[in-house]
């Protein structure tokens, strides 16, 4: 269960990374693409930060995944400049891909019928307990 103090880091993070990931997008004239921080956890002791990102099109995510890591000194130099006034340590930054979407999607389409596993039997195979 995450403290207050945690989930208002959190949010600040949240916020001024978007602003930030966003600001490189349009810098460099990269369009059709959409870069959004779903959620930041941070740990108890305030040292991590576990930023989630959205990607769309999805299938660019790992890229950008990678494109990011490889950037995170500098992303996390722009939000301690942003931040110094509110924190005074910045947390370490780890990236992830948020797939709660594409999870929620295969949730709805299993409840809505979509995938019958009388029509189709393969179905059934990756749902068996091993």
């Amino acid at each position: 269960m995450e403290t207050n103090r945690q989930k208002k880091i959190g949010s600040v993070l949240q916020k001024d990374l978007v602003d930030i990931l966003q600001g490189e997008v349009r810098k460099n004239g990269i369009t059709n693409l959409v870069i959004s921080v779903s959620k930041v956890s941070v740990t108890t002791d305030l040292s991590i930060a576990k930023v989630f990102l959205s990607v769309f099109p999805q299938n660019k995510a790992p890229e950008i995944l990678e494109a990011v890591k490889s950037n995170t000194p500098l992303i996390k130099h722009d939000l301690s400049q942003r931040v110094k006034l509110q924190l005074r340590k910045v947390p370490n930054l780890m990236f992830y891909i948020d797939d709660s979407l594409d999870y929620i999607e295969k949730i709805d389409n299993a409840l809505s019928g979509k995938e019958n596993p009388i029509e189709n039997p393969d179905l059934l195979e990756r749902r068996k307990k091993s």
